[in-house]
């Protein structure tokens, strides 16, 4: 591996029939020769909320916006934790910068915050995430499983969830409505 796929979105291509990952967009939060680690930023979870998980925690909001965020399936490892990405502005006990504009958090404090509307004003907040183990990404891409371009803020926080498999694609000049579902076939 010659590339680091870190702050990158992994595009599925039309052919990636696996559930998880179905039309997915992963922005890729660690790559290194060792593997890499991602959060699936376009699947919500049809039947939890926010507020589900902060009662679970036993944290109290009063802003009924919050308690009524969506909270999205980050991939199939792990699916009991909780991860969330946000625009770099602050420090929570178990950040950690991504780029120069986008953060993971894992500590709770930052639910507290959140909860408390003082958490970062653009999150997005996830059970679970995408692992692949050495070598195991390189070889889906190179099985046509994947696109995979620069990462953008706008689509992760900004963008209609229904439009972020396209918009992410279209940052790299593909248009995947025009990919073949057939691999080896334009």
């Amino acid at each position: 591996m010659t590339t680091s796929l870190k702050n990158h979105f992994l595009i599925a291509m039309p052919s990636l029939m696996d559930p998880h990952f179905f039309r997915s967009v992963t922005y890729i939060c660690e790559h290194s020769e060792n593997g890499a680690i991602g959060i699936v930023i376009n699947q919500p979870l049809a039947n939890l909320r926010l507020g589900d998980i902060l009662e679970e925690m036993g944290v109290k909001t009063n802003y009924p916006e919050i308690a009524g965020q969506l909270v999205f399936g980050g991939g199939p490892m792990h699916t009991e934790r909780g991860f969330i990405l946000h625009e770099k502005e602050k420090t929570w006990a178990t950040t950690i910068d991504i780029s120069d504009q986008i953060s993971l958090t894992t500590s709770p404090d930052i639910l507290q915050a959140i909860a408390e509307k003082q958490g970062p004003a653009h999150t997005l907040i996830a059970l679970g995430y995408a692992n692949w183990e050495k070598g195991q990404l390189e070889k889906e891409m190179s099985e046509n499983a994947w696109l995979y371009g620069p990462a953008s803020a706008d689509i992760i926080f900004h963008m209609a969830i229904e439009h972020r498999w396209r918009a992410a694609a279209a940052l790299m000049g593909v248009d995947v409505d025009r990919l073949s579902s057939d691999i080896g076939h334009a």
